[in-house]
């Protein structure tokens, strides 16, 4: 029965994330950094709509005395740990990346460079895939570990988005307080105050994807997170917490069905370019 549900999203999570990668290539307005974080998330969903859903849906149909669906399981599982973990860990960054560009301002350009979001971005998956080694060789903390990862990143996360709000709510009030003084001196507003509030607007698009992003995610992984944690409170594997396990399974991989429309929904430039990819496509098949 979740197989049958499997497939239709790993087509979604396979097609969709194809179609926000090809748009992530077109020009925009994205600094190429921000940019790249940005086009880790779609690569890493791909994999699990290409690889790792079709893997779970392998073993879901394939009778247990097979010794082939063993070998797809513990497949399954590695890839599944690494494309999350990864993923987890590159919107981690993504929340570092936003709050550096507003703490650090004019100097954000110098610092954060294409180079070093590279380096990052090669550790974070060398990191996972050495985590996942250490679980394989000591299976025992492996529920300690996920749960550890997951806590750090999200609390990381949630500290950086709450440190970036409450910045632009005293940013915002300092404008307004700079306008309310100099308005009596002043005809029209300058051009850097039209400027400082356009930077300022796209600033706050780029936060609230990465947001609602991070908010999906969270959304999707914390069934899991609860499953994973009563799992090792108690020890026990009734059949209860197998079929929560399989659900939360199902919902934490829904997560790269999801991210393609949010990416949609909250970044003008990549639903632009997914509508003009999307109708060439269909103009093509006329």
């Amino acid at each position: 029965m979740i197989s049958a549900f499997n497939i239709p999203f790993s087509i979604t999570a396979s097609l969709g994330n194809i179609l926000i990668i090809i748009a992530l290539q077109k020009p925009s307005s994205l600094y190429p950094s921000s940019k790249l974080l940005f086009g880790c998330l779609p690569i890493t969903d791909l994999c699990v709509g290409v690889i790792a859903q079709p893997l779970r849906i392998t073993y879901l149909i394939c009778p247990e005395h097979f010794r082939l669906c063993y070998y797809v399981r513990i497949l399954y599982n590695t890839l599944v740990l690494i494309f999350c973990g990864v993923s987890l860990l590159t919107l981690t960054t993504i929340s570092i990346d936003r709050l550096l560009a507003l703490m650090l301002g004019l100097r954000y350009k110098h610092l954060v460079t294409l180079r070093r979001v590279w380096v990052v971005v090669v550790i974070s998956w060398l990191s996972i895939i050495g985590f996942v080694i250490i679980i394989f060789y000591n299976f025992s903390i492996s529920d300690f570990v996920v749960c550890t990862i997951l806590l750090l990143c999200i609390t990381i996360s949630t500290c950086c988005y709450t440190k970036i709000y409450f910045a632009l709510r005293r940013r915002q009030a300092q404008l307004q307080s700079h306008a309310l003084q100099t308005r009596p001196n002043r005809a029209c507003p300058g051009l850097s105050n039209r400027s400082s509030s356009l930077n300022t607007a796209r600033y706050k698009k780029s936060v609230s994807s990465a947001f609602w992003v991070q908010l999906t995610l969270v959304a999707c992984y914390l069934p899991f997170s609860v499953v994973i944690a009563i799992f090792a409170i108690t020890g026990r594997n009734t059949p209860s917490i197998d079929i929560a396990w399989e659900i939360s399974t199902f919902v934490l991989l829904l997560n790269s069905s999801l991210n393609p429309f949010i990416y949609c929904w909250k970044i003008r430039e990549i639903r632009v370019a997914v509508t003009d990819i999307v109708s060439r496509f269909c103009y093509c098949l006329r």
